[in-house]
Protein backbone atom coordinates (compact mmCIF):
# COMPACT_ATOMS: atom_id res chain seq x y z
CA UNK A 1 0.00 0.00 0.00
CA UNK A 2 1.53 3.45 -0.71
CA UNK A 3 1.98 5.48 2.05
CA UNK A 4 0.34 8.64 2.14
CA UNK A 5 2.55 12.01 1.89
CA UNK A 6 1.09 15.00 4.43
CA UNK A 7 2.36 17.98 3.12
CA UNK A 8 2.97 21.08 5.61
CA UNK A 9 -0.48 22.63 5.36
CA UNK A 10 -2.19 19.83 6.41
CA UNK A 11 0.35 19.39 9.65
CA UNK A 12 -0.31 22.97 10.60
CA UNK A 13 -3.33 24.87 9.36
CA UNK A 14 -1.67 27.81 10.99
CA UNK A 15 0.98 28.22 8.51
CA UNK A 16 -1.18 27.92 5.49
CA UNK A 17 -0.12 31.21 4.34
CA UNK A 18 3.58 31.27 4.87
CA UNK A 19 6.34 31.14 2.07
CA UNK A 20 7.09 27.89 3.26
CA UNK A 21 3.69 26.51 3.12
CA UNK A 22 3.78 28.22 -0.30
CA UNK A 23 6.53 26.35 -1.37
CA UNK A 24 5.31 23.39 -0.23
CA UNK A 25 2.37 23.47 -2.29
CA UNK A 26 4.24 24.26 -5.44
CA UNK A 27 6.37 21.71 -4.74
CA UNK A 28 3.66 19.02 -4.35
CA UNK A 29 1.72 20.26 -7.90
CA UNK A 30 5.02 19.94 -9.04
CA UNK A 31 5.03 16.17 -8.12
CA UNK A 32 7.78 16.37 -5.84
CA UNK A 33 7.02 14.20 -2.83
CA UNK A 34 7.85 15.64 0.76
CA UNK A 35 9.00 14.00 3.64
CA UNK A 36 6.22 12.15 5.61
CA UNK A 37 5.31 13.57 9.64
CA UNK A 38 7.65 10.81 11.12
CA UNK A 39 10.77 11.39 8.76
CA UNK A 40 9.97 15.36 9.19
CA UNK A 41 10.46 14.97 12.65
CA UNK A 42 13.28 12.82 12.74
CA UNK A 43 14.62 15.42 10.16
CA UNK A 44 14.01 17.80 12.84
CA UNK A 45 15.27 16.20 16.14
CA UNK A 46 18.87 15.62 14.51
CA UNK A 47 17.85 11.71 13.75
CA UNK A 48 16.41 11.26 17.53
CA UNK A 49 12.84 10.05 18.26
CA UNK A 50 10.64 8.45 21.12
CA UNK A 51 7.87 5.74 21.32
CA UNK A 52 5.68 8.41 22.13
CA UNK A 53 6.32 10.75 19.60
CA UNK A 54 5.88 8.19 17.15
CA UNK A 55 2.83 6.77 18.63
CA UNK A 56 1.23 10.67 18.54
CA UNK A 57 1.75 10.67 14.84
CA UNK A 58 -0.71 9.92 12.33
CA UNK A 59 -0.89 6.00 11.13
CA UNK A 60 2.11 5.37 13.48
CA UNK A 61 2.25 2.70 16.06
CA UNK A 62 4.13 0.04 17.82
CA UNK A 63 4.52 -2.13 14.77
CA UNK A 64 6.62 0.82 13.34
CA UNK A 65 9.24 0.71 16.28
CA UNK A 66 9.54 -2.65 15.78
CA UNK A 67 9.82 -3.33 11.90
CA UNK A 68 12.38 -0.40 12.04
CA UNK A 69 14.80 -2.15 14.75
CA UNK A 70 14.14 -4.97 12.86
CA UNK A 71 15.61 -3.73 10.09
CA UNK A 72 18.34 -1.78 11.69
CA UNK A 73 17.35 1.52 10.66
CA UNK A 74 16.64 2.38 14.47
CA UNK A 75 18.49 1.72 17.14
CA UNK A 76 18.13 2.02 20.86
CA UNK A 77 19.81 4.99 22.48
CA UNK A 78 17.96 5.34 25.71
CA UNK A 79 14.73 3.05 26.99
CA UNK A 80 11.80 4.32 24.90
CA UNK A 81 14.18 6.52 22.63
CA UNK A 82 15.87 5.57 18.87
CA UNK A 83 18.33 6.73 16.93
CA UNK A 84 18.27 6.16 12.93
CA UNK A 85 21.49 5.62 12.25
CA UNK A 86 24.10 2.70 14.16
CA UNK A 87 26.81 4.44 14.40
CA UNK A 88 28.11 6.94 16.86
CA UNK A 89 25.93 9.50 17.79
CA UNK A 90 26.53 13.03 17.73
CA UNK A 91 27.12 15.18 20.77
CA UNK A 92 23.68 16.90 19.38
CA UNK A 93 22.18 13.80 18.78
CA UNK A 94 23.29 12.94 22.44
CA UNK A 95 21.88 15.82 23.35
CA UNK A 96 18.49 15.07 21.62
CA UNK A 97 18.07 12.02 23.03
CA UNK A 98 18.38 13.06 26.64
CA UNK A 99 15.69 15.49 26.36
CA UNK A 100 13.66 12.58 25.27
CA UNK A 101 14.05 10.27 27.47
CA UNK A 102 13.52 12.28 30.34
CA UNK A 103 10.69 14.37 28.52
CA UNK A 104 9.31 17.25 28.82
CA UNK A 105 13.01 18.41 30.02
CA UNK A 106 15.55 20.61 29.10
CA UNK A 107 19.49 20.90 28.51
CA UNK A 108 21.15 22.96 31.34
CA UNK A 109 24.03 23.86 32.71
CA UNK A 110 27.31 23.30 30.64
CA UNK A 111 24.91 21.48 28.38
CA UNK A 112 22.56 24.23 27.80
CA UNK A 113 25.73 26.82 27.12
CA UNK A 114 27.03 23.89 24.68
CA UNK A 115 24.04 23.83 22.73
CA UNK A 116 23.86 28.08 22.48
CA UNK A 117 27.34 28.15 21.03
CA UNK A 118 26.48 26.15 18.15
CA UNK A 119 28.65 23.23 16.30
CA UNK A 120 31.49 25.89 15.30
CA UNK A 121 32.75 26.13 19.05
CA UNK A 122 35.56 24.28 20.10
CA UNK A 123 36.81 23.62 23.47
CA UNK A 124 34.03 21.59 25.11
CA UNK A 125 34.17 18.37 26.43
CA UNK A 126 32.10 16.61 23.90
CA UNK A 127 32.08 13.48 26.10
CA UNK A 128 30.59 14.81 28.96
CA UNK A 129 27.69 13.75 30.51
CA UNK A 130 24.50 15.47 29.43
CA UNK A 131 23.12 18.11 31.73
CA UNK A 132 19.16 18.02 31.89
CA UNK A 133 16.51 19.95 33.88
CA UNK A 134 13.10 18.67 35.00
CA UNK A 135 10.25 19.39 37.34
CA UNK A 136 10.75 19.18 40.90
CA UNK A 137 8.15 16.63 41.41
CA UNK A 138 9.22 14.30 38.68
CA UNK A 139 10.48 11.12 39.60
CA UNK A 140 13.56 10.45 36.66
CA UNK A 141 16.27 7.70 36.61
CA UNK A 142 19.53 8.58 35.39
CA UNK A 143 20.99 6.84 32.56
CA UNK A 144 24.54 6.17 31.44
CA UNK A 145 25.74 9.65 30.07
CA UNK A 146 22.87 11.29 31.61
CA UNK A 147 22.59 13.63 34.62
CA UNK A 148 19.44 14.69 35.98
CA UNK A 149 18.35 18.39 37.94
CA UNK A 150 14.84 18.96 39.34
CA UNK A 151 13.89 22.43 39.22
CA UNK A 152 11.55 23.89 40.82
CA UNK A 153 10.48 27.03 38.45
CA UNK A 154 11.17 24.21 35.88
CA UNK A 155 8.42 26.08 33.47
CA UNK A 156 9.64 28.98 33.87
CA UNK A 157 13.35 28.36 33.05
CA UNK A 158 13.06 27.06 30.17
CA UNK A 159 13.12 27.74 26.75
CA UNK A 160 10.83 24.61 24.97
CA UNK A 161 11.17 26.70 21.65
CA UNK A 162 14.56 26.11 20.85
CA UNK A 163 16.42 23.00 19.41
CA UNK A 164 16.65 21.50 21.71
CA UNK A 165 14.89 22.67 24.50
CA UNK A 166 17.02 24.15 27.65
CA UNK A 167 17.25 26.48 30.37
CA UNK A 168 17.83 30.17 29.57
CA UNK A 169 21.31 31.29 29.53
CA UNK A 170 21.72 32.96 32.56
CA UNK A 171 20.22 30.14 34.36
CA UNK A 172 22.52 27.44 32.78
CA UNK A 173 25.36 30.37 33.27
CA UNK A 174 25.21 30.44 37.06
CA UNK A 175 24.67 26.67 37.18
CA UNK A 176 28.18 26.15 35.06
CA UNK A 177 29.88 28.78 36.94
CA UNK A 178 28.74 27.05 40.60
CA UNK A 179 29.49 23.74 39.75
CA UNK A 180 33.30 24.66 37.52
CA UNK A 181 36.30 22.83 38.73
CA UNK A 182 38.46 25.76 40.03
CA UNK A 183 37.53 29.15 41.28
CA UNK A 184 39.15 30.64 37.78
CA UNK A 185 37.02 28.13 35.62
CA UNK A 186 33.85 29.83 37.23
CA UNK A 187 34.61 33.31 36.46
CA UNK A 188 35.98 32.35 33.07
CA UNK A 189 32.37 30.55 32.38
CA UNK A 190 30.63 34.01 33.58
CA UNK A 191 33.21 36.20 31.36
CA UNK A 192 32.81 33.44 28.14
CA UNK A 193 28.73 34.11 28.26
CA UNK A 194 29.55 37.99 28.56
CA UNK A 195 31.66 37.89 26.02
CA UNK A 196 29.16 35.68 23.42
CA UNK A 197 26.18 38.92 24.25
CA UNK A 198 23.88 36.60 24.88
CA UNK A 199 23.29 37.89 27.85
CA UNK A 200 24.11 40.35 30.26
CA UNK A 201 26.03 40.94 34.03
CA UNK A 202 22.19 42.68 35.23
CA UNK A 203 20.24 39.49 34.16
CA UNK A 204 23.03 37.02 35.31
CA UNK A 205 23.16 38.96 38.99
CA UNK A 206 19.77 39.08 39.39
CA UNK A 207 19.33 35.46 38.52
CA UNK A 208 22.38 34.53 41.36
CA UNK A 209 20.98 36.61 44.04
CA UNK A 210 17.38 35.03 43.17
CA UNK A 211 18.79 31.50 44.39
CA UNK A 212 18.44 30.59 48.17
CA UNK A 213 21.22 28.02 47.69
CA UNK A 214 24.42 29.14 45.30
CA UNK A 215 27.93 27.53 45.38
CA UNK A 216 30.43 30.17 45.09
CA UNK A 217 27.95 33.17 46.05
CA UNK A 218 30.44 35.41 47.28
CA UNK A 219 32.71 35.31 44.11
CA UNK A 220 30.10 35.02 41.48
CA UNK A 221 28.15 37.54 42.99
CA UNK A 222 31.41 39.60 43.15
CA UNK A 223 32.30 39.18 39.85
CA UNK A 224 28.59 40.09 38.50
CA UNK A 225 27.83 43.32 41.13
CA UNK A 226 31.60 44.97 39.33
CA UNK A 227 30.38 44.12 35.78
CA UNK A 228 27.26 45.18 35.96
CA UNK A 229 28.49 48.82 37.84
CA UNK A 230 31.55 49.19 35.56
CA UNK A 231 33.41 49.32 38.72
CA UNK A 232 35.94 47.49 40.72
CA UNK A 233 34.49 47.87 44.37
CA UNK A 234 34.25 44.22 45.18
CA UNK A 235 37.71 43.21 43.46
CA UNK A 236 39.14 46.10 45.23
CA UNK A 237 37.99 45.00 49.06
CA UNK A 238 38.80 41.66 47.98
CA UNK A 239 42.58 42.87 47.18
CA UNK A 240 42.90 44.13 49.94
CA UNK A 241 41.56 41.44 52.29
CA UNK A 242 43.46 38.53 50.09
CA UNK A 243 46.70 40.50 48.67
CA UNK A 244 47.65 43.17 51.04
CA UNK A 245 46.99 42.69 54.04
CA UNK A 246 47.51 39.46 54.62
CA UNK A 247 50.98 39.46 53.50
CA UNK A 248 52.02 42.65 55.36
CA UNK A 249 52.26 45.14 51.93
CA UNK A 250 51.54 48.84 51.66
CA UNK A 251 48.18 49.62 50.69
CA UNK A 252 48.76 52.59 48.98
CA UNK A 253 46.28 55.47 48.61
CA UNK A 254 43.29 54.51 46.54
CA UNK A 255 41.01 56.05 44.45
CA UNK A 256 43.42 58.88 43.51
CA UNK A 257 41.88 61.41 41.19
CA UNK A 258 43.87 63.27 39.03
CA UNK A 259 44.33 64.99 35.66
CA UNK A 260 45.44 63.26 32.67
CA UNK A 261 46.40 64.40 29.25
CA UNK A 262 47.77 67.59 29.75
CA UNK A 263 51.43 67.75 29.38
CA UNK A 264 50.86 67.24 25.72
CA UNK A 265 47.86 68.24 24.78
CA UNK A 266 46.07 70.26 27.42
CA UNK A 267 42.75 70.68 25.88
CA UNK A 268 42.66 67.09 26.18
CA UNK A 269 42.84 67.05 29.90
CA UNK A 270 40.48 64.58 31.86
CA UNK A 271 39.94 63.15 35.51
CA UNK A 272 40.61 59.87 36.09
CA UNK A 273 40.59 58.09 39.55
CA UNK A 274 43.57 56.09 40.05
CA UNK A 275 43.07 52.39 41.85
CA UNK A 276 45.92 52.02 43.77
CA UNK A 277 49.02 54.63 44.00
CA UNK A 278 52.19 54.26 45.62
CA UNK A 279 53.23 58.09 45.04
CA UNK A 280 56.71 57.77 46.94
CA UNK A 281 57.55 54.32 44.78
CA UNK A 282 56.21 56.34 41.55
CA UNK A 283 53.50 52.86 41.25
CA UNK A 284 50.31 52.55 40.25
CA UNK A 285 47.86 49.05 40.44
CA UNK A 286 44.70 49.10 38.42
CA UNK A 287 41.65 46.71 39.41
CA UNK A 288 40.19 45.18 36.27
CA UNK A 289 36.97 43.39 37.13
CA UNK A 290 35.07 43.80 33.76
CA UNK A 291 34.00 40.44 32.09
CA UNK A 292 34.54 39.12 28.40
CA UNK A 293 37.18 41.95 26.30
CA UNK A 294 36.49 45.19 27.13
CA UNK A 295 35.29 47.44 24.28
CA UNK A 296 37.61 49.24 21.92
CA UNK A 297 37.09 52.67 23.68
CA UNK A 298 37.68 51.04 27.32
CA UNK A 299 40.97 49.40 25.89
CA UNK A 300 42.09 52.67 24.45
CA UNK A 301 41.20 54.66 27.96
CA UNK A 302 43.64 51.42 29.48
CA UNK A 303 45.90 52.08 26.99
CA UNK A 304 46.11 55.89 27.52
CA UNK A 305 46.37 56.15 31.62
CA UNK A 306 49.18 54.04 31.16
CA UNK A 307 51.21 55.98 28.94
CA UNK A 308 50.02 59.29 30.90
CA UNK A 309 51.16 57.56 33.91
CA UNK A 310 54.72 56.90 32.07
CA UNK A 311 55.05 60.34 31.18
CA UNK A 312 55.28 60.86 34.82
CA UNK A 313 58.16 58.18 35.46
CA UNK A 314 55.23 55.96 36.91
CA UNK A 315 55.06 52.32 36.03
CA UNK A 316 50.79 50.60 36.12
CA UNK A 317 50.54 46.70 37.04
CA UNK A 318 46.91 45.57 36.09
CA UNK A 319 45.37 42.66 38.42
CA UNK A 320 41.90 40.98 37.49
CA UNK A 321 40.19 38.38 39.49
CA UNK A 322 42.64 35.60 38.61
CA UNK A 323 45.49 37.18 40.62
CA UNK A 324 43.63 38.42 43.62
CA UNK A 325 41.05 35.95 44.11
CA UNK A 326 42.56 32.73 42.67
CA UNK A 327 45.98 33.03 42.67
CA UNK A 328 46.37 35.81 46.12
CA UNK A 329 49.19 34.57 47.74
CA UNK A 330 51.38 33.87 44.40
CA UNK A 331 50.10 37.55 43.60
CA UNK A 332 51.04 38.61 46.84
CA UNK A 333 54.58 37.42 46.52
CA UNK A 334 55.33 39.01 43.29
CA UNK A 335 54.08 42.32 44.25
CA UNK A 336 56.50 42.12 47.33
CA UNK A 337 59.51 41.60 44.69
CA UNK A 338 58.65 44.78 42.56
CA UNK A 339 57.68 46.88 45.73
CA UNK A 340 61.01 45.77 47.14
CA UNK A 341 62.82 46.48 43.66
CA UNK A 342 61.55 50.17 43.74
CA UNK A 343 62.95 50.64 47.60
CA UNK A 344 60.16 49.48 49.59
CA UNK A 345 61.88 48.28 53.43
CA UNK A 346 59.38 46.40 54.49
CA UNK A 347 58.90 42.62 54.44
CA UNK A 348 56.34 39.57 53.27
CA UNK A 349 54.36 38.04 55.74
CA UNK A 350 53.21 34.52 55.02
CA UNK A 351 49.68 33.85 55.50
CA UNK A 352 48.13 30.73 56.95
CA UNK A 353 46.16 30.16 53.18
CA UNK A 354 50.16 30.68 51.61
CA UNK A 355 51.10 27.41 49.88
CA UNK A 356 54.15 25.42 51.36
CA UNK A 357 56.03 25.70 47.71
CA UNK A 358 55.78 29.47 47.70
CA UNK A 359 59.18 30.57 47.79
CA UNK A 360 60.14 34.85 48.14
CA UNK A 361 63.12 34.69 46.41
CA UNK A 362 65.76 37.81 47.88
CA UNK A 363 65.52 41.05 46.53
CA UNK A 364 68.46 41.72 44.11
CA UNK A 365 70.25 44.11 46.55
CA UNK A 366 70.34 41.46 49.92
CA UNK A 367 71.49 38.03 48.01
CA UNK A 368 75.38 37.19 49.58
CA UNK A 369 77.69 38.85 47.14
CA UNK A 370 80.83 36.57 46.47
CA UNK A 371 82.75 38.69 44.13
CA UNK A 372 86.02 39.96 46.28
CA UNK A 373 86.01 43.46 46.66
CA UNK A 374 87.59 46.70 46.05
CA UNK A 375 91.34 45.97 45.52
CA UNK A 376 91.02 42.85 46.53
CA UNK A 377 92.78 39.99 44.24
CA UNK A 378 90.71 36.64 43.51
CA UNK A 379 93.20 33.69 44.75
CA UNK A 380 92.44 32.35 41.10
Amino acid sequence: MRRKVFTLVERCPQAARTPLALGAVTAQRRGMQLLSPLEDLLDLQDGVISRKQVLDLPGESDATVRRRLRRREWVTHHPGVYLNHTGDPTWKQRAWAAVLYASPAALAGVSALRAGDGPGRRGHADNDSIEVAVAVDRDVREQPGIRIQRRADFDGMTQANLSPPRVRTEHAAIDAAACAATDLAAVGVLSDVVRSRRTTPRRLLAVAKGRTRLRRRHLIQGVLSDAATGASSVLEMEFLRRVIRPHGLPSGDRQVREEDGGPVRPTSAHVVYRDVDHPDLKQLIELDGRLGHSTTSERDAAFERDLDAAIDGRGTLRLGWGQVYVRPCTTAGKLYLVLRRLGWAGEFQRCPRCPADLVIPPPADEREDFSPACGEKSSA
